[in-house]
């Protein structure tokens, strides 16, 4: 075959350090765009952004020529510094260590991005909690609880 021609995409999702809610709406919509520069300099395309005060979504047709992990690392790193330096939130800031990645079929697309772009109306319902453990049940991960995220209720 003479060309690679792949078709991935995938939701990431994350959170400040301990889970907190430190992402404020007075910055949510800059810090979204600046993730957008980010992950569109690294060639995917961003599919919808939902920021959240304790985690966020992105999901992105993915760039197979980069892996996961130096994707997430650039956002996170890139993030905390842009955070800190613009002096958004009263402490240091930083991302929680790990993340998720789940793999979405082309047929999926309109679900994810509307499940990202309504993050405000479907957390007036479920926690944090409860949404990503769903995530993880609906894909079939196997998953130690104190393995994952820091919860604190």
């Amino acid at each position: 075959m003479a060309n690679t021609y792949t078709q991935c995409y995938i939701h990431l999702v994350f959170s400040p350090k301990n889970r907190a809610a430190l992402i404020g709406k007075q910055w949510k919509t800059d810090l979204e765009k600046y993730i957008a520069g980010i992950i569109s300099n690294n060639n995917h395309k961003l599919l919808a952004i939902g920021t959240m005060p304790d985690h966020i979504h992105i999901f992105i047709g993915y760039n197979v020529t980069q892996l996961i992990p130096k994707l997430i690392e650039e956002i996170k790193t890139s993030t905390n510094s842009w955070i800190n330096k613009n002096k958004l939130t009263s402490q240091k800031f930083e991302w929680q260590k790990g993340y998720g990645a789940f793999s979405n079929s082309r047929s999926q697309i309109d679900n994810v991005i509307k499940y990202v772009l309504s993050q405000e109306e479907h957390h007036k319902k479920n926690s944090f909690r409860e949404e990503y453990m769903k995530i993880l049940n609906k894909n079939g991960i196997d998953f130690d609880e104190q393995f994952i995220f820091d919860f604190f209720e």
